[in-house]
């Protein structure tokens, strides 16, 4: 194996000045391919990850919902949840949708009622909580998001309106239910659609406001393995039976993460075309060496070289030039990525991106992926100029020496 290998060392180089030209530009093209797939495939891998940490920030990892509408005995529910190994916390919840004003201005958003002391065990809401406020009126208490705070013009201390269209029936039709609230904290989720159209109040007065009683739309829950989510949520369902069923997180963003994956697959098909192109140029490198090194190949195979010595040559040739070419893209990716990751030099809208900065994760999976194929690329663009060097005759050729 030594032989072959020294002489591939050789002919990647020129006589004069070191390294060839032509195998510079076969190296550059694998390195850049390799370092455009890590990061254009850590950046999605980093949307992935930063909107399902968000998402589960502001929602609970599953629901039981009715299909009724409403539970009744929830608390009877929530003990039988409590027990079950793969839930490590659960709290009740009602949402509704309300027209949320200040002033002039005004915007729609889901008003959700919550215990606090429980809902801290299952969402992060509270957590990200950058302003507070200490209510010392007889007003109700809300927390809103941060861009809707900006929208409304409103600090914590201030008093909104909250209006339900449904509202009570009057001679003139329905009468909208309105209703005084004192922001006590304004949340950063760092996601806009949640930022925006979320606001949060206590479960007993969004009882009172939309008129459910004791009852509640549903029971949010915390599980232990947030990636067997769809499997808990089945068991759950089976077992509650009745009118009652489960909706876990990955269901309720369904669309959304798809929607991701076939990016991230596509992404790496159509920037795999740019290994592809640099194998190309290793092919053509090699052709061109096999038609230059006639001379040198017959003498070889005349000192009783194998064909399969041959081969090893050209296919040792391509395979340094992947070697290389995929190190210097795989450490110029991992680089990159890390300058996009602590210098945020790219900003988003956060208003159609969902983030307002750049998201990296890179991913062992994903590089060792990346890394294989380009390799198993430069391997096998030295299939047919092996081939073609392995069956030169050393006789036409040696004989006008």
């Amino acid at each position: 194996m030594k032989l072959p290998f020294f002489i591939a060392l050789r002919y990647l180089r020129s006589r004069k000045r070191g390294i060839s030209f032509s195998t510079i530009i076969s190296i550059s093209g694998v390195a850049l391919g390799v370092m455009a797939l890590i990061v254009v495939i850590s950046v999605i891998s980093g949307f992935h990850e930063d909107l399902q940490k968000k998402i589960l920030g502001a929602q609970a990892h599953a629901v039981v919902l009715s299909y009724s509408g409403g539970i009744g005995d929830y608390k009877t529910i929530m003990d039988f949840l409590s027990k079950k190994q793969e839930i490590e916390a659960c709290s009740p919840f009602i949402i509704g949708q309300v027209l949320i004003s200040s002033g002039k201005r005004a915007h729609g958003v889901y008003l959700r009622g919550i215990i606090p002391q429980y809902d801290m065990k299952t969402t992060e809401i509270f957590k990200n909580v950058k302003y507070k406020y200490e209510n010392y009126t007889d007003l109700p208490w809300i927390i809103i998001g941060k861009e809707l705070a900006n929208l409304l013009g409103v600090l914590p201390g201030d008093t909104i309106t909250v209006i339900s269209p449904m509202g009570s029936i009057g001679p003139l039709g329905i009468i909208p239910k309105v209703k005084k609230f004192i922001v006590t904290g304004v949340f950063e989720i760092g996601m806009y659609e949640y930022d925006m159209n979320l606001a949060v109040t206590d479960l007993k007065t969004a009882q009172d406001f939309f008129e459910y009683g004791d009852k509640v739309t549903g029971i949010q829950l915390r599980l232990s393995d947030i990636y067997k989510a769809d499997i808990i949520s089945q068991k759950l369902t089976r077992e509650l039976g009745g009118e009652f069923y489960v909706k876990d997180w990955m269901q309720m963003n369904k669309n959304l993460f798809s929607a991701l994956k076939l990016e991230k697959f596509t992404m790496f098909l159509i920037l795999t075309l740019i290994v592809l192109v640099a194998s190309f140029n290793i092919v053509s490198m090699l052709m061109i060496n096999v038609t230059e090194k006639q001379r040198d190949i017959a003498i070889l195979k005349s000192m009783g070289a194998t064909d399969n010595l041959i081969k090893q040559v050209f296919v040792f040739q391509g395979l340094i030039i992947g070697l290389v070419g995929t190190f210097i893209g795989l450490v110029g990716g991992v680089f990159l990525c890390e300058i996009i990751k602590s210098y945020e030099i790219v900003k988003l809208p956060a208003d159609v991106y969902y983030l307002s900065r750049l998201p990296v994760k890179i991913k062992i999976f994903d590089i060792i992926l990346i890394c294989a194929c380009a390799l198993f690329i430069s391997l096998i663009s030295t299939v047919y100029p092996a081939h073609r060097a392995s069956k030169i005759n050393p006789v036409e050729i040696l004989r006008y020496e």
